[in-house]
């Protein structure tokens, strides 16, 4: 290896400004090239400390003598221009394979301005490929978000998730709690999940860990006499975790000495909020609001969810939080579409009865949960349907804790097929692998409705709700019949027509809901003579415990 070729590879990729140092241009005879011949060459023939040197066989063959040719120097000459085409030829391709090789390997020739050039070229790819990376990103962010009909309002969004996978990759959440998810059944996150984790993750950025194994203590208020005494201040029993019902939390917190400290909650998460604001008896907005004030710390986040939309909840937020994010899947106070929703008219309430036992003649699927408007209702409906041959049972609030718990148990146990209920089960329990829902008495608003049939279809199953309406129910109908159209489920041409409540007739209608006739098909006079025989066997027993308690 000779100087020039040491020179050369050492000087690799490096760029030599003509116009800055132009003395030592001339000097080398760099510039404009007025040579024929590749510039590669020159650069062989170039010494790099100030000596030329003579650039052989560059030019042989370029002069030749033109002769007259003898007979015999024909074939001679013919031989002699093959030769030199060859030659030419493989000049050429060694001229080409030293350029190119050079380009990468040699000094590169250019003024100032063509390397500011080069230099902003670069910068413009690079600022090209990471917005078309952005805008790759942002496309599938939009896509995941349409597709579940994901719709997010606030600042400082997060991105969706679409598996639970990606909370370890993001967030750096206990992997003990991702297996305790997939073991519990959950392959997939739902489309309220997807969007509402990252943005709770994305405040706190630590994913509070709430099931066994991961060191956390939870703890459910089912009395709160018995919580306070178990878990007051005076107790060393702590927990990570309360799930409570407000009126539960305001006994423990009215307690002297406070039996319970909210003062370092950093979570509040309250769950139906729209039931929970509502204004009046059958609402718990003072009960949240005392629950509000005692959660004191700096660290405080609030997460409110609902399955309908509450215009009162919306409105507290936007008044009393800061940086409000609201996350919605599909139209708000809409039912999921994997609901099939059917109205059936029935025309009064001995219609309704008929209905329901055609219903049970041609068979169904069970579990089936049947709604209707109150307690007494329930109780005369399941006197109905137990001489039919199905298992059926009722739940409501005149029955103890127990019996619930029991009844509870043996529907979800398949052991019941019908359960009777209230509107008060709509939010309370969450029931998987529904079937039918019927609502037996029409519900008094499209929210209500909305809560009863998503008991079914529930993670992405199928369900069917048939809801029953006689001519009383005319004014309710319009409401619920645009939830059910939404849904892409057909509504009778004529229900269309009727006339929109005003809200102040809405709010009547809630608070005050239709009086009914009866359901019991027994004729009075047994239903009097079955209440005065339980009466005198009440009265009897209690003589008896008195007599007991003397003798004692």
């Amino acid at each position: 290896m000779d100087v020039h070729d040491l020179f050369r590879r050492l000087g690799a990729g490096a760029k030599f400004d003509t116009r800055r140092f132009s003395a030592d241009a001339a000097r080398f005879q760099i510039g404009k090239r007025k040579y024929d011949f590749d510039s590669s060459e020159v650069l062989q023939g170039l010494d790099f400390f100030g000596n030329k040197k003579s650039v052989s066989g560059v030019y042989s063959g370029a002069s030749q003598t033109h002769q007259k040719p003898q007979n015999g120097e024909k074939k001679e000459e013919s031989l002699t221009e093959r030769k030199r085409e060859q030659s030419k030829k493989k000049r050429k391709t060694m001229t080409s394979e030293i350029t190119s090789q050079e380009e990468g390997a040699t000094i590169q020739w250019m003024s100032s301005v063509e390397a500011k050039i080069e230099d902003k070229k670069v910068e413009r790819e690079s600022k090209l490929t990471s917005g078309k990376l952005e805008n790759l990103r942002k496309e599938k962010i939009n896509f995941l978000r349409n597709k579940h009909k994901i719709h997010v309002q606030g600042t400082d969004l997060p991105d969706p998730i679409a598996t639970f996978q990606q909370l370890d990759q993001e967030y750096k959440i206990n992997s003990r709690l991702l297996q305790n998810i997939l073991d519990a059944g959950f392959q997939i996150p739902t489309p309220i999940q997807m969007q509402a984790i990252p943005v709770m993750l994305h405040i706190h950025r630590e994913l509070i860990k709430i099931s066994e194994g991961t060191g956390f203590r939870i703890h459910m208020i089912h009395k709160a006499a018995v919580a306070a005494k178990k878990f007051g201040p005076k107790s060393s029993k702590k927990f990570d975790i309360l799930v409570t019902t407000p009126n539960r939390l305001i006994y423990l917190l009215k307690q002297d000495p406070p039996g319970i400290d909210l003062t370092s909650v950093e979570w509040l998460v309250v769950d139906e909020s729209d039931k929970l604001f509502e204004d009046g008896k059958t609402g718990f907005r003072d009960q949240l609001a005392s629950i509000f004030l005692a959660c004191t710390s700096h660290k405080v986040r609030r997460a409110m969810f609902s399955a309908t939309f509450a215009y009162d909840v919306e409105q507290w937020c936007k008044l009393n939080l800061d940086n409000v994010i609201s996350v919605s899947i599909g139209a708000r106070n809409s039912a999921v579409e994997t609901v099939e929703q059917e109205l059936l008219f029935v025309g009064s309430e001995t219609g309704k009865l008929l209905a329901m036992r055609e219903l049970v003649k041609k068979g169904f699927n069970p579990p089936v949960l049947v709604f209707v408007q109150s307690i007494e209702r329930a109780k005369e409906l399941f006197h109905e349907l137990i001489y039919e041959g199905i298992n059926v049972d009722v739940i409501h609030a005149e029955r103890t804790q127990q019996q619930r718990d029991n009844t509870v148990h043996s529907f979800r146990a398949g052991k019941i097929w019908v359960l009777i209920c209230t509107a008060l089960l709509a939010r309370g329990i969450d029931f998987k692998g529904v079937n039918l829902v019927i609502n037996y008495d029409f519900p008094t608003s499209s929210v209500e409705y909305i809560h009863r049939i998503g008991r079914t279809g529930r993670a992405g199953n199928k369900g069917k709700a048939i809801t029953f309406f006689t001519e009383d129910d005319k004014p309710l109908l319009r409401s619920v019949a645009n939830v059910i159209q939404q849904a892409g489920c057909p509504v009778p041409e004529y229900i269309k027509g009727f006339q929109k409540l005003l809200s102040k007739q809405k709010k009547k209608m809630i608070k005050k809901p239709l009086e009914r006739e009866s359901i019991s098909t027994t004729p009075k006079c047994f239903l009097e003579k079955a209440k005065d025989k339980q009466k005198k066997v009440t009265g009897h027993n209690s003589k008896k415990k008195v007599a007991l308690e003397d003798k004692s």
